[in-house]
């Protein structure tokens, strides 16, 4: 049995009237059976486990909902600002992306915040090319307004005004905020049209296109300079603003890094800045002692093992077969063990 017939034997059984029972199935019918039927305001606030007045003031007073604060960027020069809802806005976000947005399908060039997909797939995709351009989103989530993420929400079928409750809860200042648990997957779902524009002009040109959030990468045998212009007027159409100051076009005889990994040889590696540096801090670790080195280095930060241990689990996920993690990985696990102890 479909499910508009279903609620509508439920409607019959209390007794309501013929003309609202059709209008009802009209609606469920509406909406895409990978989705939940939400009617309006109230059913939306059982559905999520909270008070009618929460959700009002959430979707009314959404700054009163996340607190505010703001981290250094990779350049260490500039600071990104960081929205981070509360928990009770966190598990009805939580609930969004189980029930709703994770049925919404994602192009195939889209690589982060995927399952089964990370930045070592999407960098694997520009192995043993001559030619890499890399292109960076300004500004990526807070680009994309409410009404994107209203539109999301109509496209799966639900009404005018469930869409708006439903991008109120994803939204902080009328924008995708970078700390909510919905903003990854919404901006993979808008930025459907413009992987899918970007994927199919690449292919044409013999190219490679994969987005692993705001970082867009093509390789290839050759990419024309004039490639840059046309590949900007796609992303100013599909509602992006390129940052022209990380706009890189690389040939093979440069170092080249696809999101934070080396793509110079036949397999994806971490960048030997990064390993050699590594490799420094665990010698003296290993050799000195944990607190000889800290002393030493006059390191006071109180995360600072985990940082390294953070750091080795990375290099290993990428490097497993690696040398120098097979030798230093028992070892190493056995001294952070012990000094964690």
């Amino acid at each position: 049995m479909n499910r508009s017939k279903s609620w509508g034997r439920q409607y019959t059984s209390i007794g309501l009237r013929k003309k609202l029972i059709n209008a009802y199935t009209s609606y469920i019918e509406s909406i895409d059976a990978e989705y939940p039927v939400i009617f309006e305001f109230n059913h939306l606030s059982k559905l999520l486990g909270v008070t009618t007045k929460y959700l009002g003031s959430v979707i009314n007073s959404t700054e009163n909902h996340y607190r505010v604060f703001s981290i250094p960027k990779r350049n260490k020069e500039e600071l990104r600002d960081i929205q981070a809802p509360y928990p009770a806005l966190l598990e009805c976000q939580k609930w969004i992306n189980r029930h709703i947005l994770k049925n919404i399908p994602i192009h195939s060039a889209a690589h982060g915040y995927v399952s089964n997909r990370s930045i070592k797939t999407n960098a694997e995709e520009h192995l043993k090319q001559k030619s890499l351009l890399k292109i960076d989103l300004k500004n990526f989530f807070p680009s994309i307004n409410i009404n994107r993420v209203i539109n999301v929400f109509q496209r799966c079928g639900y009404a005018n005004n469930v869409s708006f409750y439903l991008a109120g809860i994803c939204c902080y200042d009328n924008r995708l905020p970078q700390g909510a648990a919905t903003s990854p997957y919404l901006s993979n779902v808008i930025a459907f049209t413009l992987d899918k524009r970007l994927h199919n002009i690449a292919r044409k040109l013999n190219l490679r296109y994969t987005r692993y959030a705001d970082d867009l990468s093509f390789s290839g045998d050759t990419i024309a300079g004039k490639m840059i212009d046309y590949i900007s007027r796609i992303i100013e159409d599909c509602g992006f603003e390129i940052n022209t100051d990380k706009t890189l076009l690389i040939s093979k005889q440069n170092r080249r890094i696809v999101t934070g990994l080396s793509i110079s040889g036949d397999q994806v590696k971490v960048p030997k800045k990064y390993k050699r540096k590594l490799r420094q801090e665990l010698h003296c670790i290993m050799r000195y002692g944990y607190l000889s080195h800290i002393s030493n280095r006059k390191i006071r930060n109180p995360f600072y093992l985990d940082s390294i241990y953070g750091k080795y689990t990375f290099w290993k996920s990428i490097e497993p077969d690696n040398k120098f993690i097979q030798k230093y990985d028992s070892r190493l696990s056995e001294v952070i063990g012990y000094l964690r102890a």
